[in-house]
């Protein structure tokens, strides 16, 4: 079922307190006027927190993040079970009481084997493109329907607010129904989650510049893959421009100031395989790469790598 109100209206783009008195004025808005309104109203009610990002597991056997404003909580993807979702999110001190929406990237079941669960926990609404919710209908369990509270569509280019939150979503090169990658931006801060895609599109870059904290997939060694554990159809998938980004494959980009600005606080390298990549070689790619960068350009931030088995400190914007 999806839901007819539009996505981005005033009172979604407003902060909650704001959105409450002023519910009666206002009905929908063009999404490019969100930032406008939501900066006009906090030189009036004062300035919101910005983003806090708990990235809570980062690989091929589940991917789940929580993002966080002072009103808003968004949860992206769901690739764990309800159990190990509460361990993770009290292994960071988080109680989470609500959500406000959880967005799925693409159908893939490391990304949303725990969708259901995570539906009915928190009955929050599910933002998802129409293909990918066709596929997570084939693939999910019966109750994924039972539990489903409101369906927003979204597609790949399409800007919108839950909250006080202005979501970007782009498509990527991926084997999947319609897989996308997103942005967030709130209260003057930029978050940019991109994992699962087989090459770095020059559409992708430019959704990547002025991120204050970028979250990249660094998948896997090419030689540990060449020599590893699977098999030969599955490594051509990896390798593939539809399959995952290398750790070469990223260095390259990082190094290249036309490619990637540098202007990110935290650069956070995600999604590593457990078979084929391993937290230093990837880190050690990285550092080699950013080392090569002009000195005009020069990475200043700081640089994490997310890990499968324990979640990542949460990192405050």
């Amino acid at each position: 079922m999806w839901l007819s109100e539009p996505i981005c209206s005033f009172r979604n783009c407003l902060p909650t307190k704001i959105s409450r008195q002023l519910r009666r004025y206002f009905v929908d808005a063009k999404v490019a006027l969100c930032d406008d309104f939501r900066n006009l109203f906090a030189l009036h009610w004062g300035k919101a927190i910005g983003l806090r990002v708990s990235i809570l597991a980062s690989g091929s056997s589940g991917n789940i993040t929580l993002l966080e404003t002072e009103s808003t909580r968004l949860l992206i993807d769901a690739g764990l079970g309800k159990r190990e979702t509460l361990a993770r999110l009290a292994a960071v001190e988080k109680s989470v009481d609500r959500l406000d929406g959880i967005l799925i990237t693409h159908e893939h079941n490391d990304h949303c084997s725990g969708l259901p669960q995570m539906l009915g926990l928190w009955k929050a609404p599910l933002y998802v493109t129409e293909p990918t919710m066709e596929a997570l209908e084939r693939t999910l369990p019966e109750t994924l329907g039972k539990r489903l509270r409101g369906v927003e569509k979204i597609q790949a280019g399409q800007r919108f607010c839950v909250g006080d939150i202005e979501v970007h979503a782009f498509a990527i090169p991926h084997d999947a129904a319609d897989p996308i990658g997103f942005t967030f931006r709130a209260d003057g801060v930029k978050l940019a989650l991109v994992t699962d895609l087989g090459y770095m599109p020059a559409l992708v870059k430019v959704h990547l510049r002025d991120a204050d904290c970028l979250v990249l997939e660094s998948n896997h060694d090419l030689d540990m893959l060449k020599v590893g554990p699977y098999p030969w159809v599955v490594k051509q998938r990896v390798l593939s421009r539809t399959g995952h980004l290398s750790n070469h494959a990223v260095s390259e980009f990082l190094a290249d100031p036309d490619g990637f600005d540098a202007r990110a606080r935290f650069l956070v390298l995600a999604h590593l395989s457990m078979e084929n990549n391993n937290p230093d070689l990837a880190r050690i790619s990285a550092e080699e790469a950013l080392s090569r960068r002009p000195a005009e350009f020069a990475f200043e931030g700081q640089l994490l790598v997310a890990s499968q088995q324990v979640p990542l400190a949460p990192i405050q914007l």
